[in-house]
């Protein structure tokens, strides 16, 4: 059983990201209010999205791990899909949304300049803390990565967490440049328009990630294959069998980050008797469960070559 510590280790990347938001945001609120910054206050709201967003993201996976009953047979798994969808539309309503409000009324109405100095200190401390969170993250996601690109891992990521506070802690990033641009641009031209200005370009960057991170949540909401290796290794464990004559299809789909379905059609040679076919299929469940840990629900369904669906073994 994990325990409190174990599952801190395993969500560290959720929880460096929660203690660093947190304590930005309430930076970021204090240093807007003595300064009048539409930037500053525009990444506070940033800010306090996100750490409302790991608080969900945590919620998730403690829902997602609830045992399977019979309303829900293959477990609550893709729970955490939904809260990550939910995530991608706060990003976009609240974050990108007020953030681009924010500015259009600075730009409106402008405010006096005040004196910056609070705001390019609290930039400085956040920028310490995001980096702090954001390598956290990219050295999560490196480890389990491997050899692939950053972007087809995204893509082939069914672990919502990690690669979300990846994107999430890149556009802080990206937002506190912005902010501190807006900021020294704005006090050297003595110009408040431009802090507004700022603010739009950080809202515009929190609707690019939520469109990308919503497009990423809605695959897996819908639900995704496998992985091609685990494809391949179940095909394989098949192929062997020479009391199977044919396999149909493998069709697999992801019911939580770590827990896979399977269902497999395969042509079963005319003279096994049933008990022997029973027996087999038993045998190479365990097999495939050894083989590949991730496999926890698996269906095999004896079909003839001809009245099945065929799909083309994997390359």
């Amino acid at each position: 059983m994990t325990g409190p510590s174990g599952r801190f280790r395993e969500n560290i990347v959720l929880y460096g990201a929660l203690f660093a938001n947190v304590g930005i945001a309430i930076a970021k609120f204090v240093a807007a209010a003595i300064s009048g910054s539409s930037s500053m206050l525009t990444e506070g709201v940033h800010s306090l999205v996100d750490s409302g967003n790991q608080v969900l993201l945590l919620y998730g996976q403690a829902k997602a791990k609830r045992p399977p009953d019979t309303t829900h047979p293959f477990g609550y798994g893709r729970e955490l899909y939904f809260w990550a969808f939910v995530v991608a539309i706060l990003i976009f309503a609240v974050g990108a949304g007020v953030s681009i409000y924010e500015g259009w009324l600075h730009i409106a109405k402008p405010e006096p300049l005040r004196d910056p100095t609070i705001n390019y200190v609290v930039l400085g401390v956040a920028v310490l803390l995001e980096g702090t969170s954001w390598a956290i993250a990219v050295r999560e996601f490196n480890g389990k990565r491997g050899a692939s690109s950053w972007w087809q891992s995204i893509r082939r990521s069914k672990d919502p967490a990690g690669f979300i506070v990846l994107f999430e802690d890149s556009a802080a990033l990206i937002g506190l440049g912005i902010a501190g641009i807006g900021v020294w641009a704005s006090h050297h031209y003595a110009d408040p328009h431009i802090d507004g200005v700022a603010s739009i370009a950080i809202g515009l960057i929190l609707a690019g990630v939520a469109a990308l991170l919503a497009r990423e949540a809605k695959g897996l909401l819908i639900g995704e294959s496998a992985e091609p290796a685990i494809v391949s290794a179940v095909w394989a464990i098949l192929d062997k069998r020479p009391q199977i004559s044919a396999v149909n299809h493998v069709r697999t789909i992801h019911t939580a980050p770590d827990a896979v379905f399977v269902a497999i059609s395969a042509d079963f040679v005319d003279h096994l008797p049933m008990g022997e076919a029973e027996s087999l299929i038993e045998d190479i469940e365990r097999e495939m469960k050894a083989s590949v840990p991730q496999l926890t629900s698996i269906y095999i369904r004896p079909e003839k070559q001809a009245d099945a669906i065929r799909q083309p073994p994997p390359i």
